[in-house]
């Protein structure tokens, strides 16, 4: 990239569906504009949504894009955001989600220990076991009765797993489950997105308190030792936002891949016959998911630190543009995955996709995901192997950052054996 000033033609700008009624849809529409369109945020708020995937990774490594409203974003900076903008959580906060440079690293670091390749994998018997939990749970309904699977298993088992990583006591895990997603949500009337978090806030300070008293081997230990250290490693606002972050990203991404891949499967079913009799391994399985549903859509909001133009497309950005990373559109890109991009395919060569980002900002709980996902589908289908979608039409999230259903209505059939 350089700082050329080429610039594309001026355009109406799309005014993002807050409902998410058609998140792939409105990806293809955008896609249509080129690499990235104008868009407005709820609030009338402009930015940029990037849809190529070749796009997105020069700007996810570009020094000059930044995720830290505070130093970055002008109407952040100097008042012109509202206060009660209903994604106004998504820059408010200060962990290593909207941190750039040396801060990120910083507030990175003592997440990072949480996730190493070793320690993940030391989850797998803890994911199976809270997996089989679970599925015992879902047998206790008849055959033909209509189960929501998205409330019961995809939205469980990933919040039973981080909270275990977190050390949550089990008495704060039903508040945490109710909500999370409302940080999700973009079609909410400002005073209920304010609400939002405060909620998760009070419970999070709840767990602190908590973890306080009764300290342990997790990661919410760790974050209030480094929070008290005397180097000061975490501020106390740090802390708390480093736990939303954990907490949302490690619970929201996860529930969609679960959800996104169950439906798929039953609505494609010679693709579930194909990793059934083992054709198709189950990591092919959730790799496609993945790349034909991405769990969390469009991701807020990076800037551009100073005006830079992007030399193979001609795209410039100005200085403090703000900027939505498109993931959904990026893994249908028929320019990547062909004219079938839109068909959910677990035989094709190419499952490449960003759904876990990219560069630096790269999910830190990208493999405990893909652990989950691969203990916990093909266990679902072995013990359910009737397993079929009810009747009744699926409506998806009320969000275009993230990606998934309101519920999943099937009915589990015959228990095996």
């Amino acid at each position: 990239m350089t700082t050329t000033t080429t610039t594309l033609p001026a355009g109406c700008p799309h005014r993002l569906d807050g409902t998410g009624s058609d998140v792939h849809g409105e990806a293809a529409a955008l896609r249509a504009q080129g690499p990235a369109a104008r868009v407005l945020l709820p609030g009338d708020i402009p930015a940029w949504s990037v849809t190529d995937p070749n796009l997105i990774r020069r700007l996810l490594t570009h020094p000059g894009i930044s995720k830290d409203a505070h130093r970055h974003w002008p109407a952040f900076i100097e008042g012109r955001l509202p206060a009660d903008w209903p994604l106004r959580i998504w820059v408010d906060v200060r962990n290593a989600l909207s941190a750039y440079g040396d801060e990120h690293r910083r507030l990175r670091r003592p997440l990072a220990t949480a996730f190493t390749t070793r320690r993940v994998r030391a989850l797998v018997p803890h994911v199976q076991a809270i997996t089989d939990a679970l599925l015992d749970d879902l047998g206790t309904a008849g055959p033909e009765e209509t189960v929501d699977l998205r409330a019961r298993f995809a939205w469980r088992l990933p919040l039973l797993v981080v909270n275990a990583v977190l050390g949550v006591p089990e008495h704060l895990h039903d508040g945490f489950r109710d909500a999370i997603g409302l940080l999700f949500a973009t079609d909410l009337a400002p005073e209920e997105a304010a609400a939002a978090p405060v909620a998760v806030y009070e419970l999070i300070d709840e767990l602190i308190a908590h973890k306080k008293d009764h300290p342990g081997d997790d990661v919410t230990s760790a974050l209030i030792a480094a929070a008290e250290d005397a180097d000061g490693r975490l501020t106390t606002g740090e802390l708390r936002d480093s736990l939303m972050l954990l907490i949302g990203a490690g619970h929201e991404t996860t529930v969609n891949l679960l959800d996104n891949a169950v439906v798929e499967l039953l609505r494609n079913p010679d693709q579930l016959a194909l990793a059934l009799s083992g054709e198709v391994g189950w990591e092919k399985v959730v790799e496609e998911a993945l790349r034909h549903q991405a769990p969390v859509a469009s991701i807020l909001l990076r800037f551009a630190v100073h005006d830079l133009t992007d030399e193979p497309t001609g795209i410039r950005f100005a200085q403090g543009d703000a900027i939505v990373i498109n993931f959904a559109a990026a893994g249908r890109d028929p320019h990547v995955h062909g004219p079938g991009a839109d068909r959910f395919d677990v035989t094709r060569d190419d499952h490449s996709h960003l759904s876990f980002g990219h560069g630096p900002h790269l999910c830190l709980g990208a493999e405990l995901a893909r652990i989950e996902a691969r203990i916990a589908l093909p266990a679902l289908f072995a013990r359910f192997p009737g397993l079929r979608l009810a009747d009744t039409p699926l409506q998806p999230l009320a969000s275009f950052i993230s990606n998934g259903h309101q519920r999943v209505p099937v009915r589990l059939g015959r228990t095996a054996g």
